[in-house]
């Protein structure tokens, strides 16, 4: 199961990196990204930068090591 949510995760980070103006014309600009990100690619670098953290868990899925992952970084927080 974790190879097909890995790969839809992948596939869904390769569609946002490359349709990114595709999703700005249908979904329109995002105020916070244009503000802090860019003055007129900020809304279009968060959508490339979402896409990039999709590629990456999706490929730490496959590769099962999103549990290791995850324990390791945000899982000292939850962990005494």
């Amino acid at each position: 199961m974790r190879y097909i949510i890995g790969t839809i995760m992948i596939v869904i980070g390769v569609l946002l990196i490359i349709k990114t103006e595709w999703f700005v014309q249908n979904f329109g600009t995002n105020a916070w990204a244009e503000e802090k990100l860019g003055s007129s690619g900020g809304t279009r670098l968060l959508c490339k930068l979402i896409g990039i953290a999709f590629i990456f868990f999706g490929a730490l899925a496959v590769t099962n090591l999103l549990q290791n992952f995850l324990l390791g970084t945000v899982g000292k927080i939850f962990i005494r």
